[in-house]
């Protein structure tokens, strides 16, 4: 894509599963890529293997870093790091805490950070992995649907406030995708995801399709749009049927 050829490409949560195919992605396509991830080890390894920058460190706070890795400029910014964060109502205060700031206050303090120079030239993308949680829910996840549902919001907010003045803005919104999240989404992932969960690297492909059509939605599983549409058509039919999914889950023993 002529987009992404010699672009300055910055990839959180690049230690592993869809981070880490984006950013394979990406420097395929010819853009210049840094990694981010806590796991230091891991973003070397990657940069190595891309020909990319490691930066390892907080998701909040890599913008500056990642700028001055990119002499400079960045490009696109794929705000990718996220938590799991399974439980119910009852999870404890840190729990919806640390949900909140990894995976919605991530992407406000990137943008505050890379507005600034995207509006000042009139370009920049900004893409949100979010989940198709954030556009439906996800039984046994109330931190994690809750606040995916805020990715979306937000990334929604973006497009429309600043899409004007040259900003394009993607929300990534797949079901099961191989990775060590799904493992951490328990029997709850077992039961709803694993059965249609497909590798990262398709993922990465369905962001490119997007990039391609200037598409907000990114939809790995395009059988999420129909389960969008029913939701917004009939919403109570949508939570019953839901709700049946969450007592075959507890049924399960969960």
């Amino acid at each position: 894509m002529s987009t992404v050829q010699g672009a300055g490409v910055v990839v959180t949560g690049a230690g592993g599963g869809i981070g880490a195919a984006l950013a394979r992605r990406f420097a395929a396509e010819g853009a210049r890529v840094v990694v981010n991830d806590l796991d230091e080890a891991r973003i070397k390894t990657l940069a190595e293997e891309i020909g990319g920058t490691a930066v390892a460190g907080d998701a909040s706070r890599v913008v500056d870093a990642a700028r001055d890795a990119l002499d400079g400029t960045v490009d696109i910014y794929c705000a990718n790091a996220g938590l799991a964060s399974p439980g119910d109502v009852f999870a404890d205060e840190e729990v919806w805490a640390a949900a909140w700031d990894v995976n919605v206050m991530a992407h406000v303090r990137a943008a505050r950070a890379l507005l600034p120079d995207w509006l000042e030239r009139g370009s920049g993308r900004f893409v949100s992995t979010a989940s198709a949680a954030g556009l439906l829910t996800m039984i046994g996840a109330a931190p994690y649907s809750v606040t995916k549902h805020g990715v979306v919001a937000f990334a929604e907010w973006l497009s429309l406030t600043y899409r004007h003045r040259g900003v394009k803005v993607h929300a990534i919104c797949p079901q099961g995708v191989r990775t060590d999240m799904l493992t951490a989404a328990g029997s709850a992932g077992e039961l709803v995801l694993a059965p249609s969960a497909i590798e990262p690297e398709a993922v990465a492909d369905a962001l490119f399709d997007a990039m391609a059509e200037d598409r907000f939605l990114v939809l790995p599983h395009p059988e999420v749009a129909g389960y969008y549409r029913a939701r917004t058509k009939d919403t109570d039919h949508w939570l019953a049927n839901m709700n049946h999914l969450q007592q075959k889950w507890e049924e399960t023993g969960a």
